[in-house]
């Protein structure tokens, strides 16, 4: 082994610096972020098992892309895509009946930006860091099969070469740029043209500011005014989806009415703006966990709502409590 190849596979220990990178990259493959952390956890203990065999061909970070790459084909083996509710058919109506939950999906799941964006990026790469695991963009990636959605995220999210992807897959260039290109066909038609959310600047905080004061007050009012007129409202793991100003308005109003009262706090999820929420309990001493809320905000107005209502395993990974006192103040026991 040359001495830049044994300084490169230093002691195990300083994989950590890789770990956020390869979480990002198994939350695209996996659309899961309960998942991504065992697969990435997986990646670890396999390389530490087989370092005595690492020659140092290739870089540490290639060597750790393919375990994980591996580790993602085997979870992904056999198993349903990850889902929206947006996945099984057109926009209901809130004056139907409330919808049963459906536990048995494999939902998409929201992941904290801590996990998946880098803290040292220059703005252009943290862009396109964001960009890569907005919901939008990992449900698209859902649709595809899993060596394709490797392929796509090695060679345009990561801007890997073509013969780097070929050997990490062990396959060849031709195999590579045909499952590209196969690949960007399905994103096409899954409508991923469309505009990116906003970036955040003073007047989209401002906006936030006035949905978190408007929410906890529940002043539908006010918040319908916030909306964007095609705004969509969905609630995994109910595969219920509304969309337009009517229908939430109607959603808040009726069904979505146990919310009043509720608290939240500001979060960050997927490169986009997002709050944890706690309902009040009935008996009205404190609060517990409902929702982390992701909002997606394009030409300066809400356009996109989810309430992801997994509160057992995000709100841990969101590093929250699951109950309130009476005050607010997180219950720890």
């Amino acid at each position: 082994m040359t001495d830049l190849a044994a300084a490169d596979a230093a002691p195990p220990v300083t994989w950590e610096e890789h770990r956020t990178e390869l979480t990002a990259y198994c939350y695209r493959m996996l659309g899961s972020s309960a998942d991504a952390e065992d697969a990435v956890q997986d990646t670890m203990v396999r390389a530490w098992r087989s370092f005595d065999r690492f020659e140092g061909r290739s870089s540490v970070r290639s060597w750790l892309y393919k375990i994980a790459t591996n580790v993602c084909l085997t979870m992904l083996d056999g198993r349903q895509r990850r889902a929206r509710p947006m996945d099984f058919g057109s926009a209901g109506s809130a004056d139907a009946p409330v919808p049963a939950q459906h536990p048995e999906i494999s939902w998409l799941e929201p992941i904290p930006d801590a996990r998946v964006l880098p803290t040292t990026a220059d703005p252009a790469e943290l862009a396109v860091s964001k960009e890569s695991v907005r919901l939008a963009f990992v449900a698209a990636l859902q649709h595809l099969p899993a060596r394709q959605r490797a392929v796509l995220i090695l060679r345009e999210v990561l801007q890997w070469k073509a013969s780097e992807v070929a050997e990490l897959l062990g396959t060849t260039v031709a195999s590579v740029n045909s499952a590209l290109q196969r690949a960007r066909a399905t994103l096409a038609e899954h409508d991923l043209d469309s505009p990116a959310p906003d970036t955040m600047d003073a007047d989209h905080q401002e906006l936030l500011t006035r949905y978190a004061e408007a929410f906890e007050r529940y002043d539908v009012n006010a918040l319908v005014t916030l909306l964007h007129q095609d705004a969509i409202l969905n609630m995994p793991p109910f595969a219920l989806w509304l969309q337009g100003v009517e229908q939430i308005q109607k959603w808040w109003i009726g069904p979505g009415a146990h919310c009043r009262g509720s608290r939240i706090v500001p979060l960050a999820a997927n490169g986009m703006p997002a709050f944890g929420q706690w309902r009040p309990n009935g008996d009205g001493d404190g609060y517990h966990a409902w929702a982390v809320q992701v909002l997606e905000i394009s030409d300066g107005l809400i356009s996109g709502y989810t309430s992801f209502l997994d509160v057992d395993t995000l709100f841990p990974m969101f590093g929250l409590p699951l109950r309130l006192d009476a005050d607010g103040e997180p219950i720890t026991t």
